[in-house]
């Protein structure tokens, strides 16, 4: 790319050096500069870039941008001196690959749960309607069908911008992005212009983060006030009116409100919903009129999710009869409550919750459903060195179950000891076990049951790994359940 074009965007600068021509990269890891490339030092939280800037020329690059003074050979490196280096890269990614969340219909959705049901279930239906989609988020990547992993829910700035710019590049023609308050406050959504924003709810998470359950609100309206001001764009904000946040998000946008929900009046409303083990049912209020709606999904926040997705796909302009058809023939997104498919006489779901929030409407999904003589059983587990507030508030919510099992999700620094206790802190009965190990955890809950019970594996959902330290190490929690089980109960797997 043309170097000068490239750096023009960067308003207040000090060059030295003499600039190449073009550049034919952007790198903010010194491991992956090419040859001829340009190098962004970025300052994080355990790794400054600056630190690297020799490894970054040896790999050959011959722009660095920096903050703060560099050493280099002036007659081979060029060297950029900006103010925020993070701020620049948003720039700098944007303008490199063509600013190309322009050229495709780009839907941002955000909240404290639903995000990754509702941005998968947008690109099912679009696929299904035989439209190029991608998505990305806590599940990874998704270029129509193709999944790459990623590291964040959102990633950084030119993980995102090169990301959108190899969905255009395949020929997809929208993009659902799941937008986390930390990639908001971070400034990782710079650069993406999105067409459609996503309320979902907000609940406590993250408050080692944000504080205060207010800055973490505000976070997640960063993403309406970021649709920008530009009126003569077809944009649309789409919120939920049973979400007492939502009249706070409206407030942040100008463009046309879309409201969904149950309780209170929205433009599209569920009503007479019927929940079964095995989907849900419900009528569905528009302004075009009533809609009978029928679904795989289960459970009243799979409602929510549909909602959502009903309004943003109206939104964009398909026909609300076409997007229900559609919605009918969408299985359940991994790892979200998703029910481990097996002749076993047991009942397994794996699900991400991780919240207060979202353990109490998993466990509302099936409780209707469990027989008298039968057991719920609930292994619910957090992360280690990450908010410590939600721990006993969790355990409470999932104290509803028969039998609970705490345990640990990534525990990675923390010892099990410290993660369990302040989870048991505010189990409200004596049924519950503290294993801190999660594979034991596992195997436990498959031991203390019987036939007829159900088990809900809470925490992990679609991964399958564990972070021990700083490592990443296999695990599958249904992998594990169904060997233990089939141990116990003989053969029995369908599927996976």
């Amino acid at each position: 790319m043309d170097t000068a074009k490239l750096l023009s965007v960067l308003a207040v600068k000090q060059v030295m050096g003499t600039i190449p021509p073009t550049v034919t990269d952007i790198a903010v890891d010194s491991r992956t500069v090419n040859a001829g490339g340009l190098f962004v030092c970025i300052e994080g939280f355990t790794v400054d870039g600056h630190d690297y800037v020799d490894k970054a020329v040896q790999n050959g690059a011959r722009v660095i941008v920096a903050s703060k003074p560099v050493t280099v050979d002036l007659d081979q490196v060029a060297v950029v001196l900006v103010d925020n280096t993070s701020r620049a890269i948003g720039l700098l990614a944007a303008c490199f690959y063509g600013y190309p969340s322009k050229q495709m219909t780009m839907i941002g959705v955000t909240g404290t749960n639903g995000k990754t049901s509702v941005s998968g279930i947008i690109q099912a239906i679009l696929q299904l309607a035989g439209e190029k989609a991608a998505a990305s988020g806590t599940i990874g990547f998704n270029v129509d069908g193709i999944v790459y992993d990623t590291d964040n829910t959102t990633p950084d700035t030119l993980t995102t911008q090169g990301m959108i710019a190899q969905a255009v590049a395949e020929g997809c023609t929208t993009m659902t992005m799941e937008v986390s308050s930390h990639g908001l406050v971070e400034g990782r959504l710079a650069g993406t212009e999105f067409d459609i924003a996503i309320f979902t709810n907000l609940t406590h998470d993250h408050l080692d983060f944000h504080g205060t359950m207010e800055a973490y609100g505000y976070a997640k309206g960063l993403l309406f006030s970021q649709l920008g001001q530009n009126l003569d764009k077809r944009k649309f904000a789409i919120v939920n009116a049973d979400d007492a946040w939502s009249a706070k998000l409206k407030e942040m946008t100008s463009y046309p409100v879309l409201s969904f929900g149950i309780h209170n009046d929205a433009v599209f409303r569920g009503k007479d919903i019927v929940l079964a083990a095995d989907g849900t049912t419900f009528t569905l209020t528009t302004p075009e009129g009533e809609f009978k709606v029928g679904m795989q999904l289960i459970g009243e926040f799979s409602v929510y999710n549909a909602l959502a997705v009903i309004a943003a796909l109206s939104a964009k302009g398909m026909a609300t009869r076409d997007i229900i058809g559609y919605l009918e023939q969408v299985p359940a997104v991994k790892g979200r409550m998703e029910r481990v498919q097996t002749e076993l006489p047991l009942t397994i779901y794996v699900d991400y919750a991780h919240s207060p929030d979202a353990i109490e409407k998993a466990i509302a999904a099936v409780l209707p459903y469990k027989k008298a003589d039968s057991k719920l059983i609930f292994v619910i587990g957090t992360g280690g060195n990450r908010d410590r507030l939600k721990r006993p508030i969790m355990a409470e919510k999932a104290s509803v179950a028969d039998y609970v099992i705490l345990t640990t999700d990534d525990p990675r620094d923390e010892p099990y000891e410290s993660i369990v206790g302040e989870l048991a802190a505010g189990m409200q009965h004596k049924g519950f076990a503290c294993i801190g190990d999660r594979a034991e955890a596992v195997r436990h809950a498959v031991a203390v049951a019987e036939r007829g019970d159900i088990i809900i594996f809470a925490g992990k959902g679609h991964e399958d790994y564990q972070i021990i330290g700083s490592t990443k190490y296999p695990h599958s929690d249904a992998e594990i359940a169904l060997a233990e089980a089939e141990k116990k109960f003989g053969t029995g797997v369908v599927e996976k």
